[in-house]
């Protein structure tokens, strides 16, 4: 049988892509929280455009994945990280490997620039296919109550988490937003 489907593209988003990725995480997580998430995160000092990635698949954006820098306060001073928050595909075209393609894209991208650490809280079923691992069994802690389970950490670097045990400090941009 012949693959009828377009390729998906992942890059970097553009201004004009704004919009749609505004709707998109309003459809794909049924409310605004997220949406306002990423215009906030956005605006911030700590936006890196490089980091918020979009699918595109006919000329469409169909999936967002943004990386928001972090830090872990442990005994040894501040260890720089990244946050996965958040990632979203539109429902019409999810279980269509859009998603995968985002992450396995994104840290990639955060690995090439240098980044050693990427937290996430989410899927306890989705993000252990690509190494994450519970955060707390590493030393890491959340600065708010999550199940112990979706709170998951991946050393883009061998031994990243080595001595970087503590609480992570998100930008102020992720406790703004309800």
């Amino acid at each position: 049988m012949e693959n009828t489907q377009s390729p998906v593209t992942i890059r970097p988003e553009t201004q004009n892509d704004i919009r749609a990725i505004r709707k998109l995480n309003k459809r794909a997580f049924k409310g605004n929280s997220e949406s306002k998430l990423v215009d906030a995160l956005r605006e911030s000092d700590s936006f890196i455009a490089a980091f918020s990635l979009v699918a595109e698949k006919d000329g469409q954006v169909v999936g967002h994945i943004l990386f928001s820098p972090v830090s872990i306060k442990g005994l040894n001073g501040p260890a720089p990280a990244l946050a996965l928050a958040p990632m979203a595909v539109l429902p019409e075209f999810q279980n269509q490997g859009i998603g995968t393609a985002l992450v396995k894209r994104g840290l990639e991208e955060c690995g090439k620039a240098g980044h050693k650490i990427v937290v996430v809280v989410g899927h306890p079923e989705y993000y252990p296919r690509f190494g994450f691992v519970k955060a707390g069994e590493k030393g890491l802690k959340l600065p708010f109550e999550a199940p112990p389970e979706v709170f998951m950490a991946l050393e883009l670097a061998p031994g990243a988490l080595n001595g970087a045990q503590g609480e992570i400090i998100y930008p102020p941009a992720f406790h703004e937003v309800t």
